[in-house]
């Protein structure tokens, strides 16, 4: 009766888990509009899309029968998140106009794929049980994950210089603190210590981009406004000259021309 308990809720959080998950890796969708909007990725960093991208092929592999059995929950949103990382990147290739920073994002992705593809075939032919693949594979999960949650950490350090958290989507944020709790409670019923582990220090880094957000939200609202009031005093200042550069007003006429 008590195992029968115990598998419910764990299904339960698993669910909510991967709901949870899946709004993680949709939450910098208003990010991507801005993108397309602009024609450009700005200051956006492509770190966290990169780290995303081989945390969950490194879980896909974790999640497959011959590794981990009864994994499933594992399988499908991992699934899920490379599909939409994969999307993602695309659209940061497609809108990033620096040719060696595009080049330095294509040549991580290859390496991911490498190394992934390595990692499975190792796991699945010199190893030869699943007790043994799971470790093999969870470890490296486990660093993975610890690395797709503190990679923000470079975002973080331009918003502590900046006093500006624009560069930093707090749904991407949120998302990130929610999935580390749900996660961290999955892995402890029962106990698996390479999700628990990777997920707690996961909600830790996404409490931590929370309180950060917190500290320069109104700071980044004053800079942005004082942007906006600066290009509109640029404009004002600047279309007389452009007028007449066009032909649309007679210089002799315009304010300041002699009579």
């Amino acid at each position: 009766m008590v195992s029968y308990l115990l598998n419910t809720v764990r299904n339960v959080v698993g669910i909510l888990g991967n709901v949870i998950s899946l709004s993680r890796f949709l939450s910098p969708v208003p990010t991507f509009i801005r993108i397309w909007n602009k024609g450009s990725v700005e200051q956006f960093s492509p770190v966290p899309y990169l780290v995303t991208l081989i945390n969950c092929m490194v879980w896909m592999i974790y999640g497959l029968p011959m590794v981990h059995p009864n994994s499933t929950l594992l399988l499908t949103i991992n699934g899920a998140g490379i599909a939409i990382e994969v999307v993602f990147l695309t659209l940061f290739l497609v809108f990033c106009h620096d040719k060696k920073r595009r080049l330095t994002v294509l040549l991580i992705v290859m390496v991911e794929l490498i190394s992934v593809a390595t990692l499975a075939t190792l796991a699945l032919t010199v190893v030869h049980t699943t007790q043994r693949r799971s470790m093999v594979v969870g470890i490296i999960g486990m660093l993975s994950s610890i690395m797709m949650y503190a990679a923000p950490l470079s975002v973080m350090k331009l918003v502590i210089r900046t006093k500006s958290v624009e560069y930093m989507p707090f749904s991407l944020s949120l998302a990130s603190f929610l999935t580390g709790v749900f996660w961290t409670a999955y892995g402890v019923l029962p106990f698996d210590p390479f999700l628990a582990v990777s997920n707690g220090m996961g909600t830790m880094f996404g409490l931590a981009q929370l309180l950060l957000y917190g500290t320069y939200y109104k700071s980044t609202k004053r800079i942005i406004a004082a942007r906006k009031e600066t290009k509109m005093e640029m404009h004002v200042s600047l279309s007389p000259e452009v007028a007449i550069a066009n032909g649309e007003v007679d210089p002799t006429k315009a304010a300041g021309a002699a009579p």
